[in-house]
């Protein structure tokens, strides 16, 4: 068996090595981008699988090979294959490439037409037979099919993100209704303020998380708006009227995602701002993670000379010098997700902005950056779930000695007690090194039951005061 075959293309030959199912095009990508040592995103490897699927499709019903169905049905095995992973290793181009994605279209389409070849047990590299070009691109071009493999792929990856985020949005829930009679001090700038519950600020996070998980639904709106069909510039050139007007419908029965051509196609190819969106939704659900994470590190700080209102799971030995410390590692793992997906938002912007006139070269970078970013928002939500969220426990006796000790208390006293009142409960506790509480009860200001009342759960937590709402009354004496 020969070890190699030749393979030629418009700049000469070259020897491929004769096992390989890439051809000359992916290998001269291989030596001109040696550039993040990163593989495409196999989601958009798969994604590409299911494009090419649609066009074949209806490239086959319009009378294409209607002379060879041994041809037809080795294409459509190979693309079916690509769309459920099987050919992942094939694709070999480096994740950022020059040529607005020629590189990775190419790839898959020398991969599917030897994969075919080895189907219908011909030589690899008999392109007389199968073509890469003719018949794997056929009425195509990278300029749509690369961007609508990207939707594809984005959408995917989103459905599993949104899964995570409503998983993440009831451990919290469930966290609201397991702390919500821990009456705790709240805090605006670091300083002590209002008390609320330990419930309600869990209760806070699952709703911001609530807000992200229903844009990142509503952003697939966008997404699902492509330009397959367009072909080079989003004329149409080289493709059939008919494939125009029923490839998209095929993706949509294949995928069961409501793809749409869009009106303008000329649009659809030349700009990218849509990524530009999405990537900014993203970002948004990072900050709240990243805002989430912070709160978590400041409750559970300490243990011994800190907050230390909550306790989470205990992860991993924290130092290799000091015995017994454990750090937040989730919250600060997570945090640096966070902040990485910020980055890839900004990169996006960049790339997308520096279009030029009928494509944008560097939809490469957008896919590697988006497609990674959203696989890494959904794991930062999955490991904070899973290694913190539903294990933290409350340290409820540390909220009370905080409450306690602390003249946010005194805030829940100026509804039955007037401001200026509570302003001298405050400044005469500070100077006798005494409590709300025990100045409020030696003063004989408010009973015990009285002041417990306004202090609980429901007092603090409810929406406002009853005006003349009469406090409980005094026990006889």
């Amino acid at each position: 068996m020969a070890q190699e075959r030749n393979e030629s293309d418009l700049l000469g030959q070259r020897s491929i090595p004769a096992d390989m199912l890439y051809g000359i095009h992916t290998l001269r990508a291989l030596e001109n981008f040696p550039l993040s040592n990163r593989l495409v995103h196999a989601q958009l490897i798969r994604a590409y699988g299911t494009v090419k699927t649609a066009c074949l499709q209806i490239c086959i019903e319009l009378n294409g090979w209607n002379n060879q169905p041994c041809k037809a049905k080795a294409i459509l095995q190979a693309c079916k294959e690509m769309a459920e992973g099987k050919l992942d290793e094939y694709i070999s181009v480096d994740a950022l490439q020059g040529g607005a994605g020629t590189s990775l279209n190419m790839n898959v389409n020398e991969a599917l037409a030897n994969r075919a070849l080895q189907i219908m047990q011909k030589p690899l590299g008999s392109y007389d037979i199968i073509s890469p070009t003719e018949d794997i691109n056929r009425y195509q071009s990278t300029n749509d099919t690369f961007p609508t493999a990207l939707r594809l792929a984005c959408i995917k990856l989103i459905q599993k993100l949104e899964q995570e985020l409503v998983a993440l949005q009831e451990a919290f829930q469930q966290k609201e209704k397991q702390f919500a009679h821990i009456v705790k001090v709240g805090r605006t700038q670091f300083q002590d303020a209002v008390l609320t519950t330990l419930g309600r600020e869990m209760g806070a996070y699952a709703e911001a998380l609530n807000r992200d998980r229903w844009r990142i639904y509503k952003c697939q709106e966008r997404l699902r708006v492509i330009n397959l069909g367009a072909t080079a510039i989003g004329t149409g050139l080289g493709a059939e009227r008919q494939y125009i007007f029923r490839v998209t419908d095929r993706l949509r029965e294949i995928t069961g995602i409501g793809f749409a051509r869009a009106e303008n196609l000329v649009d659809g190819t030349q700009n990218a701002d849509v990524f530009v969106e999405v990537s900014g939704i993203l970002k948004a659900s990072a900050a709240t993670l990243w805002k989430i994470c912070s709160d978590l590190r400041f409750l559970s700080s300490g243990p011994d000379a800190g907050i230390d209102e909550i306790r989470l799971p205990l992860r991993q030995a924290g130092s290799s010098i000091m015995p017994g410390k454990v750090n937040p590692v989730i919250p600060e793992a997570v945090t640096q997700a966070s902040m990485m997906i910020t980055g890839y938002d900004q990169v996006i912007t960049m790339a997308c902005a520096a279009g030029s006139l009928e494509l944008n070269p560097f939809l490469p970078l957008v896919a590697d950056c988006l497609l990674n970013g959203i696989d890494l928002l959904a794991n930062a939500c999955n490991i904070l779930r899973q290694h913190c969220i539903e294990g933290i426990e409350a340290n409820e006796e540390v909220c009370r000695r905080h409450v306690e000790n602390s003249t946010a208390t005194a805030t829940a006293l100026v509804a039955p007690l007037g401001y200026e009142e509570v302003t001298k409960i405050v400044q005469y506790a500070r100077e006798s090194g005494k409590t709300i509480r025990q100045v409020v009860l030696e003063q004989n200001i408010l009973t015990s039951d009285q002041y417990d009342s306004l202090l609980s759960p429901e007092a603090v937590c409810r929406l406002g005061f009853v005006k003349n709402e009469k406090l409980p009354k005094r026990p006889a004496q």
